[in-house]
């Protein structure tokens, strides 16, 4: 995002001198509780040592209040909604990295353990940060306790096909019948398909399986430089559709069930209405699990999409190149600086700590890289200009998209507090495809957000989900609310339930993978560094 390019604003004044008299007011009160400490709510000044601590306890309450200000400044602006949303996000980064948590000497936690080390903590911080910089990120977990293949994505299966774009495994059967129709995964490819199969009792790959689906899923390649120039198109042709067909034929039946996961959902859509427009139904039966199909309310990323940043984009990869894997899994992490970046910056380097194994943490600093030119089609016809819901505006793999052909049965999940796909409570996110789908349909909202709103298995019991009336899917998701109802635990088991009949009849599990095994499960390409 530049943040030279605001548009221009004015303040309101009156609101700014108002602000200002109740900030005197605060800052005198402060002064006359004599550094006293009062109770602080927020976790990274929640320990003992800030609270007996004065001067501790008095910049505390400085930065808080300093804090509130400038977000009460930022409301003060006049301006338009996503020059508002720029400084409100540009001033909330300034205002976590200017925590005196994130400061050695300000920080009392941090000085009371090199005390009680004899500094050992700051020496073992000085490793722990030269470490990470040889690794190129920062380390959210302990990443020498996992291993891909060992002990997180460890569901059995084979290798069956693989091109230069992605691997297609196939898992073995754990039941003595499996449906009739095989299931494929499309994951997104701007992560690593393992989160879908992290450990046995929270794998969703693992749950398919062991509900008698056949299940296939995309390991998408990490790209390197030979793939520097490819395009949405060949991700559509050459892996969505490729690997439908593929799975249709290995299993020798006319169709089959597909889900797509984030990006993977909007490429799933894609391909469909490719398919759609070639006259061809090889899909009997679609999930998207929080996809963008419309992209009218992307969230807090609309605040990196405008017209100039766009364009540098599509000149910078006009000749080919590589999205690097790490500035992507940078923005997301910014997206919650404190959660995310803050919080080992302080446990990593002022406390020398090494942060506890975590296999989703570990997932999510696994990062893949991105065709250039793929990645500047997708940031145009999507976040910027919406064309994919607009019926003839786009053509790919020479066909015009027309996501209303899709008009198979679909499965549209989002997630309550999903800051990547946004639910969509005035129009647009993950509810949208509701509007957009011409099958039958079903939408179930799920708490939580992106990942943990989806990886919820039910023996885990955690969180609910909301079913609306059948076939009510009124223009937005906030009126779809008003007749849902809530219901407790993961939503898997509404997913499992209407999946079976549209799965086909029983028949016996094969004895053997579908085509000669080229590797065992994960294979080679989801074990590729970027």
């Amino acid at each position: 995002m530049n943040f030279e390019a605001f548009a221009p604003f004015q303040l309101d004044a009156l609101a700014l001198q108002q602000l200002q008299q109740g900030y005197l007011k605060e800052v005198q009160a402060l002064w006359a509780g004599g550094m006293q400490a009062q109770p602080v709510s927020d976790r990274r000044f929640s320990s003992e040592a800030w609270g007996a601590n004065p001067i501790a306890s008095f910049t505390t309450a400085m930065y808080l209040l300093n804090a509130r200000t400038m977000m009460q400044m930022v409301d003060c602006v006049q301006a338009d909604e996503k020059t508002k949303a720029r400084l409100r996000f540009a001033t909330e980064q300034q205002i976590a990295a200017a925590s005196p948590s994130n400061f050695l000497a300000l920080n009392p936690d941090a000085l009371k353990k090199a005390q009680e080390t004899q500094g050992q903590s700051i020496a073992q911080g000085m490793q722990n940060m030269l470490s990470d910089m040889r690794q190129g990120h920062m380390s959210m977990t302990d990443e020498s306790q996992f291993e891909v293949g060992r002990n997180v994505g460890t569901t059995e299966g084979a290798v069956v096909f693989e091109n230069e774009l992605f691997q297609l495994i196939e898992y073995k059967p754990l039941t003595s019948q499996v449906h009739e129709k095989p299931f494929l995964v499309i994951p997104p490819c701007i992560n690593k398909f393992y989160i879908l199969d992290l450990q046995p009792a929270n794998s969703m790959v693992r749950h398919l399986v062991q509900e008698g689906h056949r299940t296939f899923v995309i390991s998408w390649r990490n790209p390197d430089e030979s793939l520097q120039d490819k395009t949405w198109d060949d991700y559509i042709e050459h892996a969505a559709i490729c690997a439908i067909e593929k799975v249709a034929a290995l299993t020798k039946q006319k169709q089959i069930n597909a889900l797509g996961f984030c990006v993977g959902g909007t490429i799933l859509g894609t391909a469909l209405a490719v398919l759609a427009a070639r006259k061809q139904k090889p899909v009997a039966s679609a999930t998207f699990l929080t996809t963008f199909l419309d992209f009218s309310d992307t969230g807090i990323l609309d605040i990196f999409i405008d017209e100039a940043s766009v364009k540098m984009r599509e000149q910078q990869y006009a000749a080919g190149g590589l999205l690097k894997g790490q500035e992507l899994a940078s923005t997301f992490s910014f997206l919650r600086p404190n959660d995310l970046v803050w919080n080992y910056v302080v446990g990593n380097y002022l406390k020398g700590e090494t942060p506890p194994p975590f296999d989703l943490l570990y997932w999510n600093s696994d990062a893949t890289n991105l065709p250039g030119p793929f990645y500047a089609w997708y940031l145009r016809n999507t976040y910027l200009e919406n064309n994919l819901r607009k019926p003839g505006k786009l053509t790919v793999c020479g066909q015009k998209l027309d996501l209303s052909k899709i008009d198979i049965p679909a499965y549209i999940y989002g997630s309550r507090e999903d800051h990547i796909v946004p639910i969509g409570v005035n129009g647009g996110g993950a509810y949208a495809s509701t509007q957009i789908l011409t099958g039958k349909k079903r939408f179930v909202m799920g708490a939580s957000g992106h990942i943990a709103g989806v990886i919820n298995a039910p023996a885990a019991k955690k969180r609910s989900h909301w079913i609306g009336k059948e076939n009510h899917f009124p223009a937005t998701q906030a009126e779809w609310l008003k007749s849902a109802k809530e219901h407790p635990g993961s939503w898997w088991t509404d997913w499992f339930t209407w999946l079976k009949p549209q799965s086909g009849k029983l028949i016996a599990a094969p004895k053997t993978y579908s085509a000669k095994a080229i590797e065992p499960a994960p294979g080679r390409y989801v074990k590729a560094k970027a």
